[in-house]
């Protein structure tokens, strides 16, 4: 058997993605109200819009422990993996990495872990990549670095409605925050560190979609590129998105994704997400 890859329920990669590449999911755990789930399994999307668009305050989440991620491992190695490459959601973000390299130490070098930097399919996206390595017959340190090539070629970009979610979860701060609510201002956010940084604001949705459009055709540069749109309780936004990126890119776009974010990106962003993933593909002599 191949090398083995694993990521986290925050990929939001389509199943068929998953099915097709053997992929293994470790979900995060959520909280409504109480009430414990794990993302995708059985919590799903229209709970967290549901949830955070009645203002209910108590919605967090949580990594899956260090337990979970060895467990996984060693099911995969025995069952013949001849290794696994872990590819997750920034450090910057989430103990998920932690928690997956915690496990990892316990199984010496036959598990590689990746810090992704992103969310969404800006996980994702390395972690397809990781999995079409190993499917071709790479080694354990030849898919981590396919991983680690499709880190450096991925971008996100992501509109918010508001930064309250955000700042109630702690991944940015009160006075970028406050800026956003006293002026009324919609934010353009990006990660480019691995961290939720503010890169621009508008102010209306409509602005917002454009200048998202707008970002994304700047990072695809002259290279051909494959998209994510994701959004959560707005699917006519994507659809925007998906329409406008397939005008502006025309034949340099290979392939677009859409999938609702799940509700651990659900529970910091809000309703009203709106995101776009650009990875940008090697080029041929790169590639060879």
């Amino acid at each position: 058997m191949p090398v083995a890859v694993v990521t986290d329920s925050t990929a939001y990669l389509p199943p068929e993605l998953v099915r097709a590449h053997r992929i293994t999911l470790v979900p995060l755990t959520v909280v409504l109200d109480g009430t414990e789930g794990l993302e995708g399994v059985n919590v799903l999307p229209a709970d967290a819009a549901r949830a955070l668009g009645g203002r209910r305050v108590s919605v967090s989440t949580s990594r899956p422990a260090p337990e979970q991620f060895a467990g996984t491992y060693r099911r995969l190695l025995d069952t013949g993996a001849d290794g696994v490459v872990s590819v997750h959601l920034s450090a910057g973000l989430s103990g998920t990495v932690e928690a997956a390299r915690l496990a990892a130490a316990e199984l010496g070098d036959r598990v590689a872990v990746v810090d992704s930097r992103s969310t969404g399919m800006g996980l994702g996206f390395p972690a397809l990549a990781a999995a079409e390595a190993a499917a071709g017959g790479a080694d354990l340190s030849r898919v981590r670095r396919a991983a680690l090539d499709a880190v450096a070629r991925t971008t996100i970009f992501f509109y918010v409605d508001t930064l309250d979610f955000l700042r109630r979860g702690g991944r940015i701060n009160a006075a970028e925050a406050l800026l956003g609510t006293a002026l009324s201002v919609k934010p353009i956010m990006h990660m480019p560190d691995g961290a939720i940084v503010l890169l621009d604001k508008v102010r209306t949705a409509t602005r917002g979609l454009a200048r998202l459009v707008d970002l994304a055709v700047e990072a695809a540069g002259d290279v051909d590129v494959d998209l994510a749109v994701h959004h959560l309780a707005a699917p006519q936004r994507a659809e925007q998105l998906v329409a406008a990126l397939a005008d502006r890119l025309g034949d340099r776009l290979h392939t677009t994704y859409v999938t609702e974010a799940g509700a651990v990106v659900a529970a910091h962003a809000g309703p009203g997400l709106a995101s776009v993933v650009v990875y940008r593909r090697p080029r041929p002599a790169e590639a060879a």
